[in-house]
């Protein structure tokens, strides 16, 4: 898990749609991985609450809220961030040891802790905890880290279904610049796909649906991601593979499509308003390259309880810094992108507005029932967004304002294909707009989200 960001060249930015009636090259013509993920992934993250630390305990309680409180709305994916094979990174000093202890098992595999979860013990590894998800109704996922552990290339463990053992396949010195406890794997030597193969393998035996692979996107590493891509293929389980961190390179969105359900396109992104207007900057880049079953990823929903434990330095547990404001911002942003859907805060913390936030079905359809999505116009510290649902004659109007005072909005009809008279909707407030408007008062910070019907 990347703790900086980094900016996306400037030349990216060109890049804008301004045609209706614009279409995406259909998904099924990259070689998906499978048909899943047709719509956004919705789920929940540990990272942005506890870091490298999370408690088996801890996950089976978002499971247990999820369960009730959000799974009649979309939301399926339990993830298990980073650092489940230690047993304690909750410090920056423990954190940045370049050559972390790390649990692995004989054939240089990482294992989970079974300080932090209990139930892996004596070889079951995260078995048990995703039966435990799936009992829910909910699906389970994990982190991980790209490469092979400096504990299998110094121990020279042997590779699974190979001959070759963990220091013939490392591809030294090529490691993570923040996290130093896997080395990249050398895909020209013999076992180095036979050891990506072997990982999901021992995946698919735990019963894991999902899969974050860091460290793989920026910088690109195109050979591993088509080695995990074909190890998913081989493993006879079907997981969702999402690849972190960004920013993903713009100009090779084929790739990305051909090998992973969805990808990161910035760096860690937190509750920090210049970061949401940067988000709104690299949406607007990455709308032509949605596909179904292939999504561009805006990152995790920085909300409700944050930072319980964390390896990140002078932080400390908080509610989101986003006002209420920022935070209509943000959902409306990444529905009418069509992001994934992480939500990152501890959710049994939740308070009722953020709970109200993550449960309104007329807001996540636009998430997950649209097409044709992009900003139309950006104007006076404005964007404004269009889309059309996919099953009913309606379009879908974002109105997002990043300037320091309220902003009157006339919607651009004509822009957004709206031709005559029509019923106006404020999907956030679900309610009918009854007064013949066109125009709305979006506050500093904020947003509106509308479907219109003619």
């Amino acid at each position: 898990m990347s703790t900086f960001s980094k900016l996306l060249f400037p030349f990216i930015l060109l890049i804008f749609i301004f045609s209706c009636d614009w279409k995406i090259k259909p998904a099924d013509s990259f070689k998906p991985t499978s048909d899943l993920a047709l719509k956004p992934p919705m789920g929940w993250n540990s990272y942005n609450c506890f870091g490298g630390n999370v408690t088996e305990e801890e996950v089976k309680a978002n499971a247990d809220y999820m369960a009730k409180n959000l799974k009649p709305y979309g939301w399926e994916y339990i993830v298990v961030d980073f650092l489940w094979y230690c047993d304690d990174q909750d410090s920056p000093e423990k954190f940045w040891n370049r050559r972390p202890e790390q649990h692995i098992d004989e054939f240089g595999r990482l294992i989970p802790s079974t300080i932090l979860h209990p139930s892996s013990a004596d070889g079951k590894g995260f078995k048990p905890l995703a039966d435990y998800v799936h009992s829910k109704g909910l699906k389970f996922g994990i982190h991980i880290m790209r490469g092979i552990p400096r504990q299998a290339v110094d121990g020279n463990t042997p590779i699974k279904n190979s001959a070759a053992k963990g220091s013939e396949v490392a591809n030294l010195p090529d490691t993570c610049v923040w996290y130093g406890g896997l080395v990249g794997v050398n895909l020209t030597k013999e076992g180095g796909q036979e050891y990506y193969n072997s990982l999901f393998e021992l995946y698919a035996e735990w019963g894991v649906d999902y899969i974050k692979v860091d460290d793989i996107v920026y910088p690109y590493h195109a050979d591993e991601i088509e080695a995990v891509h074909k190890a998913i293929l081989n493993c006879g389980r079907p997981i969702v593979l999402s690849l972190s961190p960004g920013p993903a390179f713009i100009g090779n969105p084929k790739h990305l499509r051909e090998n992973a359900n969805l990808w990161r396109i910035s760096g860690d992104f937190w509750d920090k308003w210049p970061a949401l207007t940067r988000q709104l900057e690299l949406c607007r880049d990455w709308a032509p390259h949605v596909a179904e079953g292939h999504w561009p990823d805006a990152d995790m929903l920085p909300l409700g309880k944050l930072n319980i434990r964390t390896e990140l330095k002078d932080a400390n547990p908080r509610f989101t810094n986003f006002t209420k404001d920022e935070q209509y911002f943000l959902m409306t942003l990444w529905s009418i992108f069509r992001s994934p859907l992480m939500f990152g805060g501890h959710m049994p913390e939740n308070d009722d507005f953020t709970l109200s936030l993550i449960t309104n079905e007329e807001v996540l359809r636009v998430n997950q029932f649209s097409k044709n999505n992009r900003e139309i116009l950006f104007a006076d510290s404005v964007s404004i967004w269009s889309a059309d649902d996919v099953e009913k004659p309606v379009k879908y109007i974002a109105l997002l304002n990043i300037g320091e005072t309220s902003k009157t909005v006339a919607i651009p009809l004509e822009l957004a294909g709206i031709n005559g008279t029509a019923t106006i909707r404020d999907l956030w407030k679900k309610e009918d707009i009854t007064e013949s408007v066109n125009s709305f008062v979006v506050p500093p910070h904020g947003a509106f989200l509308l479907s219109i019907t003619q």
